[in-house]
């Protein structure tokens, strides 16, 4: 019984290490949102992700992952992007 034991979590273990830079990999991967109003394309990214927590906040929203979000949700914040650059929301992008 320990050998089964002992061989279960090795697989285990080796099957989680080979899937960990997979996934990291997945996370790191911008994704591309169209902005149908102002026909353009956002990448989101931290930088992306700083204004949308901003947004949240000033609209009273509990955040959530903005790729849940409805499609006429997402195009509200579209919308106010447009008018706050990262430099009117005194976001680093180094």
């Amino acid at each position: 019984m320990r050998t089964i034991t002992s061989r279960f979590f090795s697989v285990a273990l080796l099957g989680a290490a080979l899937i960990a830079p997979v996934a990291a990999t997945a996370q790191d991967t911008p994704r591309s949102y169209h902005d149908k109003k102002h026909n353009d394309d956002h990448e989101w990214n931290n930088h992306e992700d700083q204004a949308y927590r901003i947004y949240a906040k000033e609209n009273h929203r509990k955040y959530r992952e903005f790729s849940g979000l409805k499609e006429n949700d997402q195009q509200a914040y579209w919308n106010w992007r447009h008018e706050h650059s990262d430099a009117v929301l005194k976001i680093d992008i180094r």
